[in-house]
Parts: structure tokens; sequence; C-alpha cells
């Protein structure tokens, strides 16, 4: 066994006879590749415990030599060993990465000075909460003296492929690099989700089928990606370790099974016009179908590799369906082609990763959501212009009756009046689907209340529930309390640091906001500029101000952090509290909220001053 794994990777690693190089960590790097300084040993059948792992001679040690170490698929267990020398000085704390989140069973062992510090188990056949940190990533803290050599022996067994890309990342840096890659994930899965939501109510309001086998395509991609990416096992299923590796079998195949249904409708590849292809077609959309039921029951090491194969036959298939429609002539054929490009180099490119042929990296493990990104908005366009073909279809058509109209005077008046019957049939259908969008742009807009750059709600959503949760306060006689925040010498700030600073620092306080305003009636809002905004429902003046100096002292308390330097950052909020004697109490709220912001900034700012109506201002806190 040991002969056949070493044969699988020897055209991606090169053998060596020493250890793993000793990592220089100073602290003050942001993070280092591991790989060149990893080297790894296959555990025979009988297994080795750690101490003889650790015991192994040098010449029982592989260096890898490549840009990932990544072994392909195999049921051998892999032990990993690295040696880290803190030469900072000082205690260090440094994240270990492990950013292959679909790993079965991970053990870490630390060694300071030769002797054992700690043991950790984890993996996707855990759940997830038992995880040393909570990410969608195996990420292992590790405390680095002075002076000592830090020795980490890792094992690693998995029924999937054997990529164990390992990073050495300093906390601040890690947590920076998340933000970018928490963005990137946002981004395709926000485009998905809108385009799922259009393409679900164009095919309510027309009736299409197309469109219904292509929601279940556009929703079973994503829903593949987030289980391989462990973001579905992070967010969706935490607990349920047996379906976070099936899930991966049944959503790949269900991509195949819907894409291929939908194809044959959409560029009609049908037993009519092309009966080899499209009983091949239904062939491979069967076998997928019945490997999708299958991964509800079989284990996931025995259904891997046929699901790999089948849907690159199957990502194959449909681009080669497209360019023979093409050449037929179908226009539907021209974005169908483009997009199944993209999908196509995506899919290839993932399954050229994990047989070890392409290297692991960033470019290799997105291509897959850049591609289906890409392909999903260009099936959508195509969509669109199936339908507006239709329509120019049923236009020519009703101008071909007219014409013969013309020809055909002694049917003059039955010709006239199926004109006005097909008139009237036709603006009916045209009033119903501007309806239709008319309802759907709607609901567009209310998706559309979220201030992009800090997540909070944007100013038009909070003028509206201001209004309405102050009707409601009238109605039942409830106190009504308004905090407005403002940070202090924001504009010097920008000055100083830049816009893309200032843009941080609005998304730092907004997160700061957002950890005390946790109600469900409760409303953060971003007012505009450097001002945010808080609505309390039934929550009186007492109550306001203690959530307003928790508030304030959360920012004055967060490091914010610009390039090497710390700033410290300050906020002035005016507090207003009142039971509302008019339906329309807005405008005197705020104005009494917003006196007191001013009353906070002359005293000194960093403080929550109340409105008192009897007192112009009462210092509640600074």
């Amino acid at each position: 066994m040991l002969a056949a794994s070493a044969s699988a990777y020897s055209s991606i690693v090169q053998s060596s006879i020493v250890q793993s190089s000793t990592v220089q960590w100073d602290g003050r790097s942001p993070q280092l590749e591991l790989t060149n300084h990893v080297a790894f040993a296959a555990e025979p059948q009988q297994g080795w415990s750690v101490e003889e792992a650790r015991g192994l001679p040098a010449a029982a040690w592989t260096r890898v030599r490549g840009e990932n170490v990544s072994l392909g698929y195999s049921d051998t267990a892999y032990w990993f060993r690295l040696d880290i020398d803190n030469i900072a000085g000082s205690q260090t704390t440094a994240l270990l990465e492990i950013a292959y989140p679909v790993l079965d069973h991970i053990e870490v062992y630390s060694f300071v000075g030769g002797n054992p510090v700690s043991r950790l188990v984890m993996g996707d056949k855990y759940p997830f909460r038992e995880r040393p940190v909570y990410h969608r990533n195996f990420v292992i803290p590790l405390d680095l003296p002075p002076d000592q050599l830090v020795t980490v022996l890792l094992r690693v067994r998995s029924t999937s492929s054997m990529q164990v890309p390992m990073t050495l990342w300093s906390p601040d840096t890690f947590h920076a690099e998340e933000q970018a890659r928490s963005l990137f994930e946002g981004l395709y899965y926000g485009i998905v989700l809108v385009m799922v939501l259009y393409n679900l109510f164009v095919y309510l309001a027309v009736g299409e089928r197309s469109f219904l086998y292509y929601i279940g395509y556009i929703t079973a991609m994503p829903l593949f990606l987030a289980s391989l990416h462990g973001v579905a096992f992070q967010y969706l299923w935490p607990d349920a370790t047996w379906w976070n590796d099936q899930a991966i079998i049944v959503f790949l195949n269900l991509v195949v099974v819907f894409g291929g249904i939908f194809s044959m409708r959409f560029i009609s590849v049908l037993p009519s016009t092309h009966p080899v292809l499209s009983r091949v077609t239904i062939l491979v959309v069967s076998v997928a179908g019945l490997l999708a039921l299958a991964g509800l029951l079989v284990p996931y090491r025995y259904m891997i590799l046929p699901t790999i194969g089948l849907a690159f036959i199957g990502c194959t298939g449909m681009l080669l369906l497209s360019i023979v429609r093409w050449m037929k002539g179908d226009p539907a054929a021209r974005y169908y082609g483009v997009a199944w490009v993209f999908m196509l180099f995506g899919g290839i490119v993932l399954a050229l990763s994990k047989f070890t042929v392409l290297p692991r990296n960033l470019v290799t493990e997105n291509a897959t959501q850049v591609g289906s990104a890409i392909g999903v908005i260009l099936l959508s366009l195509a969509l669109a212009d199936r339908l507006n073909r239709e329509k120019k279809r049923n236009f020519e058509a009703q101008r071909q009756l007219l014409v013969e109209e013309r020809k055909v005077r002694l049917a003059q008046e039955k010709s006239l009046q199926i004109q006005q019957d097909a008139n009237t049939l036709l603006e009916q259908r045209v009033e119903e689907r501007t309806r239709d969008l008319a309802t759907l742009n709607e609901r567009l807009r209310e998706l559309n209340a979220t201030d992009a750059l800090t997540g909070l709600k944007n100013r038009g959503y909070f003028d509206r529930a201001f209004q309405t949760l102050s009707v409601g306060a009238f109605r039942f006689g409830q106190p009504l309390s308004l905090l407005i925040i403002d940070i202090d010498r924001f504009k010097q700030f920008n000055d100083t640091y830049g816009h893309l600073v200032g843009d941080d620092c609005l998304r730092m306080v907004a997160q700061g906001i957002r950890q005390y305003v946790t109600r469900p009636q409760d409303l953060a809002a971003r007012y505009g500029g450097e001002e945010f905004v808080v609505i309390l429902p039934d929550t009186p003046e007492e109550g306001a101000v203690q959530v307003a100096e928790k508030i304030r002292r959360e920012i004055e308390g967060t490091d914010f952090r610009v390039s090497d330097t710390t700033v410290r950052l300050t906020i002035s909020i005016g507090v207003c509290s009142l039971t509302p004697d008019q339906a329309d109490a807005t405008r005197e709220l705020f104005r009494r909220a917003d006196e007191a912001l001013y009353a906070a900034k002359a005293q000194g700012r960093n403080r929550v001053v109340c409105h008192d109506p009897d007192q112009e201002a009462l210092t509640a806190g600074s």
C-alpha cells in the first residue's frame, strides 16, 4: 500500500532524506506559507503512535517540493512535521491554518523543547463547535515561547483528496484577511441569491418550466460549493457530520441533473431533433440522479471519484450540446455556449486540483465560484433573450396576419375580429407581466434597504421605520427612545489617514453599535456620513442611556489599527426618550436628540448626553 501511495504523488513532490526545515517566526510577519518547511511520512497499515512518529529517523521523512501539500485520494494516513523557532525574543501567539475544510480526521500534537504541550483533534467528522477557532478552515492556535523550538506533528486521514495547505498567520493579519474572504463569499452567494429570486419571479409570471429547472441548477451549484468550502458546515449544519460529507455528493450530482434537463429544454436537444444526443444526455442525467440518491446511503469514499468523473462528463457534454446547437443556428446556444465555457473551466480546474494535476492555490480553489457566477448571469441573460425573441415572434405573427388579411378581402370581417382578439390577449399579457415586474421591482427595493459600507440599515429604511414606530408608540402609550451617534473629529481623521481607512473606521463603529442593539424591535442605521441612529421602542430614558453608554465604552475601548499604529476613536451620543402625544412625533424626537448630541460635543465629546426639557442638557456619562 505504501508503494502504491508513493507512486501516486511522485510527480508532485520530490523525496529528501532530511526533516522539515525550521520556520523562523519573528512575530512581526503577517503570514508565512509553510509548504517548503513541511515534511511528511506515510503511516504503515498497523499505524504509529505519536511517540513512534516523533522518533522516526530523518530518512523516513519526505520533504515537500512544490506549491502545496497535495497527495491525491488515498486510504493511507499521513504524518506531517513542522518545526517553529520563535526568534521574537518574547512569548507570541500564531495561528496555523489548514485551508482544506473537508479533511476527515486531524490530530495535532505540539512539543516545546521536546516536552509535549497540547493535543487537539478536529476534522469534518467532528461537530463544528469542537474546533478551537470557529472557522470554516481548520485553525490551530499556537503559543510560541521565546528561544524554544516548537515541534508540531499532525496526523491526517481523509476519504477526500489529501490536501494539507498550511499557513502560519499572525492573529491580526488572519482576521483582516478573513474579512476579505468573507466579502468574496458574500458577493458570490449574493449574486446567486438575486438570480434565484429573479428567475423564480419570472417563472411565477410566465409559467415557463425552463426557469424552474434553471432555479434547481443555480440552487444546487452554490450549495455544492458551500459544502466543499466548509461554509455550509459552519452556518447550515454544524452538527450534521455525516451529512456534511454526503452533501458534496448529493449537490454535485443535482447540478448535473438540473443542468442536463435545463439544457435539453433550453436549446431543444430533444428526441425529435437530436435522437442520439438526447439519449446520451438522458443517460447522464439518470446516472447523476441515481448517484444523488446513492449519496444518501453510500459512504463518501465510494462515491466521490464516480461523482467527479460524471460531473466532468456532464460539464463537457453540455458544452458539446451548445456547440452542436450553435452550428445548427439556434440563437439561444450563443449565450448558453459562452456560459458553459466559464462553468466548464471552473469545474475542470477544481477537478484537476483534486486529482493533484494542478496545484491547490487561490486561483484553482475559486475558479468554480467565479466561473459559475459568470455562467449564472449569462444564462439568466439567455433566458431573458429567449423571452424577447418569443415576443418578437408574436409580433411577427401579428404582422403576417395583417398581410394575409389584406389578401383575403372576402374574410375581412373575420380577420379583423381575430386581430382584435389577438391584440386584447396581448395587452392582457403585457399588463400582467408589467404588474408582475412592478411587484418584483418593489421586492428588490425592499432588499435594497441596507447600507453597503456598514451593513446597517440605510437612511431611507430608517425614515420609514421611524415613522411607523412613532405611530405605534403613540397608539400604545409606550416610551420611544432615539440615539444619535457621531464619530468625534471624523473629518480630521479622514484628512489624516484617507477615506479608505475612514471607511474601515465606519465599519468598526457599526460593528460596535450592532453588539448592543440586539432586540428584534430595535433598529440601528447609518444616517449619513459619520452619523448613526438607533431607535429603541418601548425603552425608557434610563435603559436608552445604558445602551448608549455601552456603545460609547465599546468604541472607546476598541483598538483601531492603522498600518503599524493603534488609533483610539471616540463617539458622542445624544439621547432623547419620550412617550409621543401625537402620531407624528419624529421631528420633535429627532430635534431633541440632535440638541443633546450638540451638547455632548460642546461638553468635550466622548460622552452621552440625554435631553432634558427642564434643563437644557443633562450629562449622563463621559
